[in-house]
């Protein structure tokens, strides 16, 4: 117990003893079951106290989280340090691919987290908040930068829900496929290939509404098919 508690006394120790937290949990959940498992349990297997697993979760549906917060602290510090001319659609990218490290820091975990949320409702639901999350930071930053055109906050709020479901279906395919350091690449680019469909183009500047409602009605097939083929892996 006083080992952990000097772990957690610096931000690194803080972070190795959450990382030890959501091992054991998708650990005791992948081997004795999700109702099987309690805080308690989780807590031992990490080797702290039950005190200390509140410190960083609410609950045992929060353990088998990625630290979200620091996901979301990441895109608006990109957001915050871009320059003036870097182009929108560079900027969200750029943004988004932050986040893909909450998962690569360790595919073992990842992996076992991906099999659990696909089987586990209360684990499902927990995703889904969080995607929420990243929807609207990124329709809050891009609204922030298209206030002035016309249509802003429509394209912003097309932009960041096709954004996101296009990380979240790259993310996915990679987790299926085995979650493999060499197939990171290949993820990587396969989200990247959202970035025509952004209307946030020199084009689609210039597009009339009839146009704009177009990209609109395109995008939101697209985050249709990107969400359907995500459920189909996970199913």
């Amino acid at each position: 117990m006083t080992s952990s508690t000097r772990r957690g006394r610096s931000p690194e120790g803080r972070a190795e003893v959450r990382r030890d937290l959501v091992a054991a949990a998708a650990q005791l959940f992948t081997d004795r079951g999700y109702d099987e498992t309690t805080v308690d349990d989780i807590a031992a297997a990490a080797g702290v106290g039950r005190r200390t697993f509140f410190r960083y979760f609410r609950g045992k549906e929060d353990a088998l989280s990625p630290d979200h917060e620091r996901g979301l602290a990441r895109i608006s510090e990109v957001f915050d340090g871009a320059h003036p001319d870097e182009p929108l659609p560079s900027l969200a990218l750029r943004a988004a691919e932050t986040v893909f490290e909450l998962y690569t820091e360790d595919a073992h975990v990842a992996r076992m987290r991906f099999a659990l949320v696909g089987a586990v409702p209360a684990l499902r639901d927990r995703e889904a908040a969080s995607v929420h999350h990243y929807r609207r930071l990124f329709t809050r930053e891009l609204t922030a930068r298209l206030g002035g055109r016309p249509d802003g906050e429509l394209r912003a709020t097309v932009t960041a829900a096709a954004v996101v479901a296009a990380h979240n279906q790259a993310l996915r395919r990679w987790l299926a496929d085995g979650a493999r350091d060499a197939d990171l690449p290949g993820a990587l680019e396969h989200f990247r290939r959202v970035a025509p469909m952004l209307p946030l183009d020199d084009a689609s500047e210039q597009a009339s509404a009839p146009d704009l409602e177009s990209v609109t009605r395109r995008l939101e097939r697209a985050a249709r098919a990107l969400e359907q083929g995500a459920s189909s892996r996970t199913g």
